[in-house]
């Protein structure tokens, strides 16, 4: 079979975004390739291992890559996809260079691409996000392994929106704790958030792909039996009440349902933003603050924000 490979130039605030439109066009997963990742200083806090080859990064900005099969109606998919990134910009998102070009490759190629971008990577004092064709052995008897297969789409938890989240669910969530993933993608917090301990944890996304996703992801974990995935837009039609939400979505679409996490999340309990633009932070902020949250922790890394805010007991 051949496929194509959609490469768009952006900027790094586009990338979640364009990598959903992506993902709802038939993707099977994205490429993410940053210029800013060669010239950013690392710490060695996790034992992290970097060898970054520069050609395969572009000289300035993101691209963002995707593989497509090649069908009679490739041409109008793509087509598609490019008229839903330039309605992006009607979100006041910076679409920086936007060109999209469209190269032909083998599925052998497909298939050697995606898995030489992706090792055991420790995010965290106790996560590790493991591919799931790397033999990987448990280096500490605490450690929490997260299986995941980027082939089913929504990458493997390790862009810095998803590690911050992973981060801050590591910090709060406590056993028995009920959690609710708002716009869940992989799964990948809700496999985190069952691994550490929560009792009961709702999934949702609005995307089938993404609710396919993260069953399956879920099934890989062996965390099937307390996590449950569910098609649903935010919080609508949600009426249980939670210890913690938590959303890795974009700013624009948080500060639309402040309020509905507010009447969610249990007096005394969390909410957990992310997918944050630095330049947005202040904005999410003052919506969190106006819903009545409180700001407990503000995480960043990189150009990404994490919000930590509590509901106050009454």
């Amino acid at each position: 079979m051949k496929w194509s490979e959609l490469s768009i130039h952006t900027t790094n605030e586009a990338v979640e975004a364009i990598s959903n439109i992506l993902h709802e066009a038939g993707a099977s997963g994205v490429v993410i390739e940053d210029s800013e990742e060669l010239l950013r200083e690392r710490e060695d806090v996790f034992g992290e291992i970097y060898n970054l080859n520069p050609d395969d990064f572009p000289v300035d900005g993101v691209r963002v890559k995707a593989y497509l099969a090649e069908t009679s109606f490739l041409l109008e998919t793509v087509e598609e996809i490019k008229l839903a990134i330039n309605n992006l910009q009607n979100f006041n998102i910076d679409l920086g260079h936007n060109s999209v070009t469209v190269q032909e490759v083998d599925e052998e190629d497909w298939a050697t691409a995606w898995k030489k971008y992706y090792h055991p990577v420790k995010i965290s004092n106790r996560f590790t996000i493991v591919p799931t064709w790397e033999d990987y052995e448990r280096v500490n008897t605490d450690e929490l392994i997260i299986e995941l297969d980027p082939g089913m789409a929504f990458g493997t938890g390790t862009h810095p929106t998803t590690v911050m989240c992973l981060q801050a669910l590591e910090k709060t969530v406590q056993k028995g704790n009920s959690v609710i993933d708002v716009g869940t993608g992989s799964g990948v917090l809700s496999i985190g958030a069952a691994k550490l301990g929560a009792a009961t944890i709702h999934a949702l996304d609005l995307d089938e792909v993404a609710v396919k996703s993260a069953k399956e992801n879920i099934v890989l974990n062996k965390v099937s039996d307390v996590v449950q995935v569910t098609h649903g837009n935010l919080l609508d039609n949600v009426n249980e009440k939670a210890d913690i939400v938590v959303a890795n979505i974009l700013a624009e679409i948080i500060m639309t349902f402040t309020n509905d996490a507010y009447s969610i999340v249990k007096d005394g309990g969390l909410f957990i933003t992310s997918g944050i633009i630095a330049t947005k932070k202040e904005d999410v902020r003052n919506s969190l603050q106006q819903a009545g949250f409180e700001i407990e922790e503000v995480m960043m890394m990189e150009d990404w924000v994490t919000i930590i805010s509590r509901k106050p007991v009454k």
